[in-house]
């Protein structure tokens, strides 16, 4: 029994897939979280949104209008780039974080050594007078 929604199953069927997709490109960091009214980025919560509106197109096969399946489908694939695009940008970011502290972790060691051959031997110096 439904509650005292005027909605028909249509309506709510769309409202739930535009819900999901919205807040999916939110996560995504393509629009300003409207609360916030900041861009912000979840890609966790990105990867479930579409895997939740993936399981709801798979569980619809041979319920859905035509231009359902077709927007479904549409919509799925552009969600599902841009997720791969901004995981990406993520994963290379963690990479260039990560290879410019090694590369600063040998600049110090480079540097401490230096240091310490010069304490060591007092006659060797970079800048000899």
């Amino acid at each position: 029994m439904p509650l005292e929604s005027k909605l028909t199953e249509q309506q709510l069927f769309d409202q739930l897939i535009s819900s999901l997709v919205h807040s999916t490109w939110i996560s995504l960091g393509k629009i300003k979280n409207p609360i916030t009214d900041k861009i912000e980025k979840d890609i966790q919560g990105a990867s479930m949104n579409i895997d939740m509106i993936d399981m709801l197109y798979k569980r619809m096969d041979g319920n859905l209008s035509d231009n359902e399946d077709k927007y479904l489908s549409q919509i799925l694939s552009e969600l599902k780039t841009n997720y791969i695009h901004e995981k990406s940008k993520i994963e290379n970011s963690e990479k260039d974080n990560s290879s410019s502290s090694a590369s600063e972790n040998v600049e110090t060691n480079k540097d401490s050594q230096k240091k310490s051959t010069e304490n060591e031997n007092p006659e060797y110096s970079e800048e000899k007078t």
